[in-house]
């Protein structure tokens, strides 16, 4: 096996690469992981690393053309993988809607703001490849596997198959679960019961997902538990102690004003505390990120023929580099201009804005990409604080916004603080592109580096695929939007709040910069957060000074007190189940087995994600056309809502058989010889 690896590492090699149909079924699997993640991330604040299942898929498919190879194969994971991180731009685009400045996504805006930035995101990375994959000993852990899973499908013609088995039944199991709760409402989706504490009221939550297992499997015990700390945090001790300490106000039951409190001050303390774990996160990697610029920095300096002295280590070449440099950044002040003009400013104010628009995203876009590299390398793309870069990200842009606003005297027109608000919304939007792309570049370039791939036709796949990921998002978005509406933003008067996407990250950067335009955010309880989170940093230290394996991430703490609680359940049973679920293989089967098992997990756990996601996508398009021709916005419903209690129960039946399933199936790997 290795002197075929070899083989492939050769400066000489003349394989078929960066292929027509490679592209194309590079960008159908764009489609697919970017519908998915969009859903996904609108629903629960989370995505999906792409680049496992793309490599699985494109093997089984490709199999069937006889002069396939493994460098084809990478190059289609490459642009699927890329295109379904970018989707992870809907943690902020979505507050558009929610501030009122938009009533649908602007098509053209929203393509090219991700299209524009995801290349950038590119671009920003190519200098640090070198610093980064060739010349540094970081992890990159999904690059890695999926190096891994491409070899052994090269080697043995089978590995890919056997995946892509597990992938279909993981997508199968969760699509008929979907299906029967949110087409057919057979199953509920959750389990919510309400209970007194003293005066007081909080609840015990358990979410059904298919989709938050398989996540929470894949993010793993320690951001699980953490999760589970923030969820204790909330409904055990802020959401009782303001409903026993406080009245109730006139016209709300105890389990309504239990619910307001949560929604109106305990998130707000969940965004403090993820502010400070973002912010953390980020000065403990300042060095690191440091010296990774300045050794690509060096490299740029090196002589042409000193680099490009082997097939492996050719990057674009500067000036095609350059090329798509100045193509994005036309691109940005067009788009920007669109957005800024319909205000009728004056024109000089309308230049400033587009001019330093653009400037403050590209800037820091800049740096954020060598910190998302870095982050990418350390944890993975999975567990990398996307979402801290985002609130940074927002809190930057509407700072510069503000301090621009105020010389204009655009706080004195109609409208003016919506117009800053979602100008900073807009700024952060790029911000987040570019953030999300070099995150995962870094990942597939580590992939390449380890199959033999040339970086340069990898390069050129990851901007293929920010350009099909980019004209999947808007029509998707709107798709879902008009079918479930986003918490605080529904298209119609008579929809149901409780079944609105949560897109929880644009719900709080949203927050945060309508807080600093005005003076109506509780600004108590985000400095309360703040103070919780330099204690949950203090604690995780202190856990990995004083003890061998034990931390709490404190970014999942504040993610486990903002968002629902019955995301958060399934995400904890997925993070634990793995735990002992592998805990049992390595003690009963050994080492091997547990290598096995952990890759079958993880494609089953990949594929509840995209089954619960598609269905889910597909069921917004029913719902979409049910409601536009005065049809129910429940097409499919086999049952009235005096099922209801039922339903919860056969809800937790049916989950509970998805477990032992999914526990079969990983277990079931210690039979592997």
């Amino acid at each position: 096996m290795n002197n075929e690896q070899n083989e492939f590492m050769q400066h000489e090699l003349r394989l078929p690469e960066l292929t027509v149909r490679g592209m194309v079924l590079g960008a159908i699997l764009t489609v697919i992981f970017t519908a998915s993640n969009v859903y996904l991330g609108l629903k629960v604040g989370l995505t999906f690393s792409s680049a496992i299942p793309a490599a699985v898929i494109s093997m089984a498919i490709l199999k069937m053309a006889k002069d396939s190879n493994i460098l084809e194969n990478n190059m289609v994971q490459t642009q699927a993988s890329a295109a379904g991180t970018l989707s992870a731009i809907i943690f902020i685009i979505p507050g558009m809607l929610m501030i009122g400045y938009w009533h649908g996504f602007e098509f053209w805006q929203t393509l090219l703001v991700s299209a524009c930035g995801g290349c950038l995101g590119v671009l920003f990375t190519i200098p640090l490849r070198r610093a980064m994959v060739v010349h540094s000993d970081l992890t990159y852990p999904e690059g890695v596997a999926a190096a891994e899973i491409l070899k052994v499908g090269s080697s043995t013609g089978k590995s890919g198959s056997n995946g892509l088995k597990e992938i279909f039944s993981g997508g199968f199991v969760a699509g008929i679960v979907a299906l029967c709760s949110s087409g057919f409402h057979l199953l509920s989706d959750s389990l919510s019961l309400w209970f007194r504490v003293g005066s007081g009221m909080t609840q015990f939550p358990v979410g059904y997902s298919t989709a938050l297992v398989g996540a929470g499997y894949l993010i793993g015990l320690a951001s699980g538990i953490a999760m589970l700390v923030g969820i204790l945090i909330a409904w055990a001790g802020f959401v009782p102690f303001y409903t026993m300490t406080e009245a109730v106000p006139d016209g709300l039951t105890l389990q309504k004003f239990a619910a307001s409190v949560y929604q109106d001050r305990v998130r707000l303390i969940g965004a403090g505390a993820m502010a400070v774990a973002a912010i953390w996160t980020l000065i403990t990697m300042a060095k690191p990120v440091i010296d990774g610029v300045k050794e690509s920095l060096a490299s740029v300096r090196m002589p042409q023929t000193e680099k490009e002295k082997h097939r492996m280590d050719i990057d674009m070449s500067m000036k095609s580099t350059g090329l798509v440099f100045l193509a994005t950044l036309i691109g940005l002040l067009g788009i920007f201009y669109a957005f800024v003009s319909p205000q009728d400013l004056p024109a000089g104010q309308t230049l400033a804005f587009v001019v330093v628009g653009v400037g403050v995203a590209v800037l820091m876009g800049f740096f954020v990409a060598a910190a998302c590299a870095y982050m990418a390398g350390l944890v993975g793309t999975s567990s990398s604080p996307i979402s801290g870069i985002g609130i940074i990200g927002i809190i930057v842009s509407s700072l510069v916004m503000y301090a621009m606003c105020s010389s204009f005297g655009i706080f004195d027109i109609p409208r003016g603080e919506t117009f800053a608000t979602a100008t900073a919304i807009f700024v952060t939007s790029i911000i987040l592109a570019i953030a999300c792309i070099s995150n995962d570049n870094m990942q597939d370039l580590k992939t390449g580096y380890m199959v033999g791939a040339t970086p340069w036709r990898q390069q050129v796949a990851l901007l293929l695929g920010c350009v099909v990921g980019a004209l999947v998002i808007a029509p998707v978005l709107n798709l879902l939007y008009e079918a479930y509406g986003f918490t605080g933003a529904l298209p119609r008067p008579d929809m149901d709040p409780a079944q609105a996407l949560a897109a929880p990250q644009a719900g709080l950067m949203t927050t945060i910069a309508k807080g600093i335009f005005s003076n109506q955010l509780a600004w108590e309880y985000i400095f309360l957060g703040l103070g919780l989170g330099v204690l949950l940093v203090v604690i995780d230290l202190m856990l990995k000074r004083y003890t061998r394996y034990m931390c709490m991430p404190p970014l999942a703490v504040g993610m486990g007190i903002y968002l629902p609680p019955s995301v958060q359940t399934p995400l904890v049973i997925g993070a634990v189940l793995g735990y002992f679920l592998n805990n049992h293989l390595k003690e009963k089967a050994g080492d091997e087995a547990l290598e096995a098992g952990k890759r079958r997990g993880t494609l089953f756990a990949s594929g509840l994600i995209v089954g619960e996601s598609l269905v889910g996508v597909v069921l917004a398009g029913v719902i979409v056309v049910s409601v536009t021709g005065g049809g129910s916005d429940t097409p499919l419903a086999l049952v009235g809502k005096d099922f209801a209690d039922t339903a919860e129960w056969l809800g937790l039946a049916v989950f509970i058989s998805m477990l032992a399933i999914f526990s079969k199936i990983v277990l079931g790997s210690k039979k592997t010889k």
